[in-house]
């Protein structure tokens, strides 16, 4: 079955860090741009961050810049997502996702989505 898997969450606490990482499995993930997006309980899927294909462009939205990075390993058919500097407010179920249209922030623009992975940050 091809789908995207997450993974790398967990419990930590504030300023400290996490590395997420979505792998294609059973499907390749190097010729498309992927995003990770969250969703706290009660609210509405966020834009985190999205990086092109070749990894030469990279998005983020404004709650995260300077503090996430967004990377991709196209041999290990794996994309990443270094979380530092955590606050409480990041508190999410973080989903990556395959881009299929044009406007990166949109979760509409997404087509494929992982089942996504916890992340608990404890003030």
């Amino acid at each position: 079955q091809e789908q995207l898997v997450e993974s790398g969450g967990g419990l930590v606490q504030a300023g400290g860090s996490l590395r997420l990482s979505c792998a294609g499995s059973g499907r390749t993930i190097t010729t498309v741009t992927l995003g990770w997006f969250r969703q706290a309980p009660g609210r509405e899927r966020e834009f985190v961050a999205a990086i092109s294909w070749i990894g030469s462009s990279t998005y983020y939205g404004d709650s995260v810049k300077g503090r996430f990075t967004i990377s991709r390993d196209n041999p290990k058919n794996t994309v990443y997502l270094q979380m530092n500097s955590l606050k409480p407010e990041d508190t999410a179920v973080y989903y990556c996702a395959a881009k299929s249209g044009s406007n990166v922030y949109m979760t509409s623009t997404y087509n494929d989505w992982g089942q996504g992975t916890q992340v608990t940050v404890s003030s």
